[in-house]
């Protein structure tokens, strides 16, 4: 079995900014019958902070890595500060975070933004429906394959190994 001790089997993380997402997003979750809890941060400075720890938290080892990573990330694109594909690289670079599982959740129709955020190593893209209904039904389907269905890779192996 994978050593998931360093991964939260029950934290999403959702990365967004605009309140009406975060609103639609949360509701959606609620409505569905997946019922993870769910831990929302409002631009990219406070997504690496929570997977990362602060900028200013120069201590080395478990201190600084001591908050349980989430079972999966929703990771808005036009995000203040540092942008999600900014985060997402940041995410795919780290031996401790690379494989946890992030789903770009975005209203960008850009193509540019499509192809590089598998560039980038996400795992899904989907752009926000517009209707609530379908919103839901897209959360809904989201948590249903990221949380129950799918299983996990293991997360923090590179985290010992670096030391």
């Amino acid at each position: 079995m994978p050593d998931q001790s360093s991964q939260s089997q029950n934290v999403v993380l959702l990365v967004e900014d605009n309140p009406d997402d975060e609103a639609l997003t949360l509701r959606a979750f609620r409505k569905s019958k997946v019922a993870n809890e769910v831990h929302v941060v409002r631009d990219g400075v406070e997504a690496l902070e929570y997977l990362f720890g602060s900028e200013n938290d120069d201590r080395p080892g478990p201190t600084r890595w001591s908050r349980a990573l989430p079972r999966l990330i929703l990771l808005d694109l036009k995000l203040p500060r540092i942008d999600g594909l900014e985060v997402l690289r940041r995410i795919r670079s780290s031996d401790r975070t690379r494989m946890l599982p992030v789903v770009v959740l975005t209203s960008s129709d850009e193509d540019r933004d499509l192809v590089e955020s598998y560039q980038l190593g996400a795992n899904s893209y989907i752009r926000k429906p517009v209707a609530f209904e379908q919103f839901s039904r897209v959360i809904e389907e989201v948590g249903l394959y990221w949380l129950i269905i799918n299983l996990p890779p293991p997360v923090g192996g590179g985290e010992e190994a670096s030391g």
